[in-house]
Parts: C-alpha cells; sequence; structure tokens
C-alpha cells in the first residue's frame, strides 16, 4: 500500500489562520436538526461552504438535506460510489440533479465543498455552481439544472438536517469543520480558503467569522464541546442528535491527525470501522484474520500513540512497514516482513515478529490502554500498558521508554514508511481496538499534549515523541 499524502494540509507557517475544532459523526445515530422558521433573505439565493472528512468510502450519505415529504426534499449527499449529488424533488418529479464524475473516497484527506444556488440567473448553469477544493466541478454524469427562479428548499424555512437523511437513515460517517450557510449571496471558494504563495497548489481555510450570513443563514465553528449545534453566527442553535461532547475533535482541516484506514483491511472478512475510523472490529467468524493500519505513514522522528483494547481475542497492537495484502500471515497470530512488522499481543504482553513470539512485556485486560513509542531516528519501537513501560522480561513497571524492539530502517522496508497497525490473529471471538492518535473517541481521565501542544492522550507523552498529525508531520520531517 503506498503511502496516502494527507489532503488540504495547512501550512505550518506561523500566523497562518488555524481551525481548531471539527465535530465527528458516527455513521448511526448522530446528526443535527433546526426548524428554521424564519422566512429567509432569499429562498433562491445562497451558499453553502464546508469542511469534510469522509469515513466511510461506501456508502451513501447525506450530510446536508430538508426533507418536507419523500416527493419535496433538497439534498447533498455522497452516493454509494462515492460521487458528489445535489439534488431537489418537488411534487415527485426532479427539479434538478447533479452528479459528478469524480468520487471522492479517500479517508486521509479533508475537502471543502462549496455550493452557490442563484436561480434568477438567465442561464441554467449558472443557477447552480459546486467547487471541491477551490475549483468549479464541471464534469457531471447527471447535469440537470432547476428552472430560472426556482425556489431552492435548502434556503426556505424547512427544517435541516446535517449529517443524515431526515435524521433518520443515510447517515453521514466523518468528520465536519466549518459548516456556513450564506443567504442571499452566491459566493465563489474565495470566500471560505485560499491558495497562498506557500502552498500553491494545497486549499486551505481562512476566517469566515466576519461573513453575513442574512437570515436563515448560520455557522457551526465546532468550538464549544459542551454545545456543538451553536450558530456562531448567533442564529437558533442546532439540536444535537447523538452527538456528545467526546465528538468535539482537533482533527481539522488545518492539522489532520491520523486514523486508521478502511482501504486497508485484508480479503479474509470485512473489519468494522465506527467513530470516525478510530474505532476498528475485526470480523466474527473464527480464523479470519484482518489488519488496518494508520492513514498517515512516518518515515523519520518519533512519534507516539495509544490504543484502548475493547476485546481482546487474539490482538496485536504494533507498527508496519509492509501492510500490503499479501504480506500478511494467515497462518499463526504474527504477521510478515520480519522486523518491517513488529506487534505486541495484547493478551499476554509477548511481543512478535513474524510469528515468532517471545516474552516481553504484561497483558492487557478488556478497556486496558496500550502505549506505542516508535523512535525511526535510531529504528527502534517501545511499547507499556496502563501508564508503564514494559522492561522486556514479562513486566510493565518502568517509568519511561525501554527495552527497545528494533526494527527495519525505513529505506529497506517495503512501504519506505511506517504505519501503526492491528492484527487479529484470527481467535474465537472478535477483538476490537479504539485508537488514539490523538483524537480519541472517549474520554481521557487525564488530558495530555505532546510537546508541541498537540493531541489528547491519557498518559504522558514520553519526551521527543509526538502525536501523529499532519503538524507535527510538517514540523519535524517525518
Amino acid at each position: 500500500m503506498p503511502l496516502i499524502l494527507p489532503g488540504n494540509v495547512a501550512s505550518a507557517t506561523a500566523g497562518a489562520f488555524s481551525v481548531d475544532n471539527s465535530c465527528r459523526f458516527d455513521g448511526s445515530s448522530s446528526s443535527l436538526t433546526k426548524a428554521q422558521g424564519a422566512s429567509p433573505s432569499s429562498n433562491l439565493k445562497g451558499t453553502f461552504s464546508m469542511w469534510l472528512k469522509k469515513s466511510n468510502p461506501t456508502a451513501d450519505q447525506h450530510f446536508l438535506n430538508v426533507i418536507v415529504d419523500t416527493n419535496n426534499r433538497t439534498f447533498i449527499n455522497f452516493t454509494s460510489d462515492s460521487e458528489l449529488q445535489i439534488a431537489q424533488k418537488d411534487g415527485g418529479a426532479g427539479t434538478f440533479t447533479l452528479i459528478s464524475n469524480a468520487k471522492y473516497k479517500d479517508p486521509a484527506a479533508w475537502m471543502n465543498l462549496v455550493v452557490a444556488f442563484d436561480t434568477a440567473q438567465g442561464s441554467a448553469s449558472n443557477r447552480i455552481k459546486a467547487y471541491m477544493n477551490g475549483t468549479q466541478i464541471t464534469s457531471w454524469s447527471t447535469e440537470t439544472y432547476p428552472d430560472q427562479n426556482t425556489v431552492i428548499n435548502l434556503l426556505d424555512e424547512t427544517p435541516i438536517s446535517i449529517g443524515a437523511y431526515n435524521n433518520a437513515s443515510h447517515w453521514y460517517d466523518g468528520y465536519m469543520a466549518q459548516i456556513i450557510h450564506v443567504n442571499n449571496q452566491a459566493l465563489t471558494p474565495t470566500s471560505f480558503g485560499e491558495f497562498d504563495e506557500d502552498s500553491p497548489t494545497i486549499w486551505k481555510p481562512i476566517d469566515i467569522s466576519g461573513l453575513t450570513v442574512a437570515t436563515n443563514g448560520y455557522f457551526l465553528d465546532f468550538a464549544d464541546s459542551a454545545n456543538l449545534g451553536n450558530d456562531a453566527a448567533g442564529g437558533t442553535d442546532f439540536t444535537e442528535n447523538n452527538i456528545a461532547a467526546t465528538d468535539s475533535t482537533t482533527d481539522t482541516p488545518t492539522n489532520n491527525f491520523a486514523t486508521a484506514n478502511p482501504l486497508n483491511v485484508n480479503s479474509g472478512g470485512p473489519a468494522t470501522f465506527a467513530e470516525g475510523n478510530t474505532e476498528v472490529t475485526s470480523p466474527t467468524a473464527t480464523g479470519i484474520q484482518f489488519m488496518s493500519s494508520s492513514t498517515l505513514g512516518m518515515t523519520a522522528g518519533k512519534y507516539y500513540c495509544e490504543a484502548k483494547i475493547i476485546t481482546v481475542d487474539s490482538l496485536l497492537i504494533g507498527v508496519s512497514a509492509n501492510v500490503a495484502e499479501d504480506a500478511r500471515d494467515d497462518a499463526g497470530p504474527g504477521w510478515q516482513g520480519g522486523a518491517q512488522s513488529v506487534g505486541i499481543l495484547a493478551s499476554s504482553g509477548n511481543k512478535y515478529i513474524d510469528d515468532s513470539g517471545s516474552t516481553h512485556g504484561a497483558a492487557t485486560s478488556a478497556d486496558g490502554i496500550m502505549m506505542i513509542a516508535l523512535d525511526l531516528d535510531n529504528n527502534n519501537v517501545y511499547f507499556g500498558t496502563g501508564g508503564n513501560w514494559f522492561d522486556g522480561s514479562g513486566n510493565a513497571d518502568e517509568s519511561s521508554p525501554n527495552s527497545a524492539i528494533a526494527v527495519t530502517a525505513v529505506g529497506s522496508t517495503a512501504e519506505g514508511a511506517y504505519f501503526f497497525s492491528c492484527f487479529d490473529g484470527g481467535g474465537s471471538a472478535t477483538a476490537k481496538v479504539q485508537w488514539n492518535f490523538g483524537n480519541p473517541p472517549y474520554a481521557n481521565s487525564s488530558s495530555v499534549s505532546d510537546a508541541n501542544g498537540y493531541g489528547d492522550f491519557e498518559y504522558t507523552v514520553p519526551s521527543g515523541y509526538l502525536a501523529l498529525c499532519t503538524k507535527n508531520l510538517g514540523s519535524d520531517g517525518g
């Protein structure tokens, strides 16, 4: 599997605008809803902008819609084949439908979608314009525009759902940030982002807090974890449905954190991904093995993460630079690749290199948290559990990383980068792990960041080690 480069990584240049928070949608029950009520400034003209990091590459997911009934609705969604769709029905008939030829599947990348409506325009193609990452989408497999002066229900007083179809189905699975509706203006992407001289090919967010949203407009910045439906533009707040404070994350378009990668699983059986790809569950069938790795790879530097072991089974937690499917070992509890793939069996604390196991640390029980510290400056990896590091003799009793396990130098590996990885050797049940690369799906009892101020960890980050996010990769060369 090639190294996946993170999309739309904001420059670490001092003074660059930073998006501090996003909201995680679980793909099964979470949404934001609002009964808009008031008559809008315009129901013909308005602009929507949002940043999206999509976790599920295959499901039909609605992230913005209004529904009167099945015959009267407007929605913006990703289809099950990952095309962008913008559509409206009135009286059961299709008023307009746009479906992109492009497919948006990358679970590692943030992307900015801008959709501008102005149905008063004389030219049909000017009545809806859509832009992805600052560039207008002009290639559509289906391209039917509204008649002139058609009312756009998304702009009207119809109740709105963000993250689901009518708050009932087609749940959005992933992260959203900087959601804004500017009513009565058809804006271009430069009102919401920019290409700058530091990175002229990367689309970045800009400060949009000063935009006038007009009546029925709104701005969700997700800055208040206790009120993630807060309208920062001063309007009526959205209602949070199955969204908790732990769904406020610092995984944003300006600091993209690693997650587990749903595109990298073996064919023995489908793993289940949840919580914005921070939770991975192995298949239920006995003997079927799976593996998943982080979306971001590491080529240099020192990185730290934690893994909460929800159910143990035959789960190994470790690092791998040999994660292609043909390198996985279906014959035992380890994985192939020699010292390119090193893991700890959670049930015992034993270390595994290939299928060779030996005593190293202590077991991690259900709901316990393992620690991993990968040092690619010296080609070593360290493991611990419960706040203590392994001593190499079957104990977890060290206060700092101890008893290094050597890994192959990056330049000699199959992938040319290391990934935090998990593997289930196919035990009698399922294994489940919740990864914390700095944006955990659970609340830590003590919230600890790395030396650069990034991440939210349960245990002290070892000196010199960093969370796996793009600002750290950009500043430290990893």
